[in-house]
């Protein structure tokens, strides 16, 4: 396929349909955590994954990477890893006639797909590196700036328990971050057949079900699919309302510090067409923004120190803030 392949909306829900269907044959149950990152990654933005060790969290990243063809490079985030392992950095190289030069050796981050693994673990510096990477799929070397394959991903994952060692993400990076989704733990059915599926004679392989040229066409067709005034201007009353002091709702008067940016209403409309064209509709519904506003959000409203220590969590906010904004 080549960067001009245009799709229909038969075919966008067919490849998400293929695509899920071959991350399930690798990763069990979690099928609201795989639609929320093919949501994200189909908007073309960034997601992080937060949840306990040994819930598949990398195994899913991975296995997308397989089902979409894409390059993929994994970072390991550690406490000592420093900006250029990241980026890259400027060597010398000499050549046959011994003549030295610098040349710029790329980093883990020229790839489409990066698995950003326990974000939280490296420093500030080092998670400073990837802003401008997710932002503007650029990368700045020695006042040389580089350009990023496309399509350029980053899924990051976090663990919400153990904070030693750990260095909070900083709401300008979180802000970069389209989705936020929360991985549960499975169920005892579903944790029987990850045991057998882990434990038997074969391991299952996902095969692959689109390419990088497919998934730009999807992000184009979602872009030209309109969305009602009423949507928006509800889209947009939601924003406002996360912010305390005038909000409709209760819980973000008394809990919520501050509310989103206006990237959160982006993420809300782009999750939304995309909602739309999986169920195949050419129509946005309120019921559309309503499905991602918990992983559009919960990383946008940050809590006061009432709301930490009665342990509110954001996503009852985001709920509170659901039942008494008007759709109307």
């Amino acid at each position: 396929m080549t960067t001009e392949t245009t799709l229909s909306i038969a075919e966008f829900r067919e490849t998400a349909v293929a695509i899920e269907t071959e991350i399930g044959k690798v990763i069990v149950g979690q099928q609201d955590v795989v639609r929320a990152v093919l949501v994200g990654v189909l908007c073309g933005g960034h997601v992080l994954l937060e949840g306990v060790p040994g819930l598949g969290k990398t195994m899913l990243i991975r296995t997308l990477a397989q089902t979409l063809s894409l390059q993929f490079s994994r970072i390991q985030f550690t406490p000592d890893l420093m900006p250029a392992d990241i980026t890259g950095t400027d060597i010398m190289d000499e050549d046959e006639t011994g003549r030295r030069a610098f040349r710029f050796q790329p980093g883990p981050v020229f790839a489409n797909l990066i698995l950003a693994d326990e974000i939280n673990r490296a420093t500030p510096k080092t998670q400073s590196a990837l802003l401008e990477a997710m932002q503007e799929h650029t990368v700045t070397v020695a006042n040389e700036t580089y350009r990023l394959p496309e399509p350029f991903f980053v899924l990051a994952t976090q663990n919400p328990i153990e904070q030693e060692g750990t260095y909070p993400l900083p709401e300008a990076q979180l802000d970069r971050f389209l989705f936020k989704v929360n991985v549960g733990f499975p169920t005892p059915e579903e944790l029987t057949e990850i045991v057998l599926r882990t434990t038997g004679k074969e391991t299952p392989q996902a095969e692959t079900a689109a390419s990088g040229a497919t998934i730009r066409a999807m992000q184009q067709l979602a872009r030209q699919i309109p969305i009602p005034s009423h949507v928006t201007e509800y889209v947009s009353r939601l924003i406002v309302a996360t912010h305390p002091g005038s909000s409709p709702a209760r819980m973000v008067n008394e809990y919520a510090r501050y509310g989103s940016s206006p990237r959160g209403a982006q993420a809300l409309v782009l999750g939304a067409k995309i909602t739309a064209l999986l169920a195949g509709r050419l129509n946005v519904s309120f019921d559309d923004v309503t499905a991602v506003a918990p992983a559009a959000l919960r990383h946008r409203l940050l809590l006061n120190f009432e709301g930490q220590a009665q342990g509110i969590k954001t996503d009852d906010v985001v709920q509170d803030l659901l039942l008494h904004v008007k759709k109307e």
